[in-house]
């Protein structure tokens, strides 16, 4: 589950955007597999955020102890939890923008 995480941070060129959609056949235009549902995909998200908050805190808890945790180690594994709190704050604070413009919107 943390691939989709990293793919988000740190994307490759061209592989990953193709993850999150559905492939299109080109025999009649209709998708080959159907998408995950988006509450799917939000939910995975936040348990792989709150997966790389247990990594940091289990880190900065062995490098407490002395039980072999690096430094640097620690240090990475709480920044990139702290870099994926802040992309689906981000992600949820575009939701919220989204929703509020379709609220605002007169029929």
């Amino acid at each position: 589950m943390s691939s989709a995480i990293n793919s988000v941070i740190a994307p490759s060129p061209a592989g990953s955007l193709a993850a999150g959609t559905a492939a299109l056949s080109p025999a009649g235009g209709q998708a080959a597999s159907s998408p995950a549902p988006f509450a799917d995909l939000i939910t995975d998200a936040v348990g792989e955020v709150d997966q790389l908050d247990e990594q940091a805190a289990a880190a900065v808890r062995g490098l407490m102890d002395g039980s072999g945790v690096d430094v640097h180690q620690a240090t990475i594994a709480a920044e990139k939890a702290s870099m994926a709190f802040e992309l689906a704050l981000a992600v949820r604070n575009k939701a919220v923008q989204a929703y509020q413009a379709v609220m605002g919107m007169q029929f």
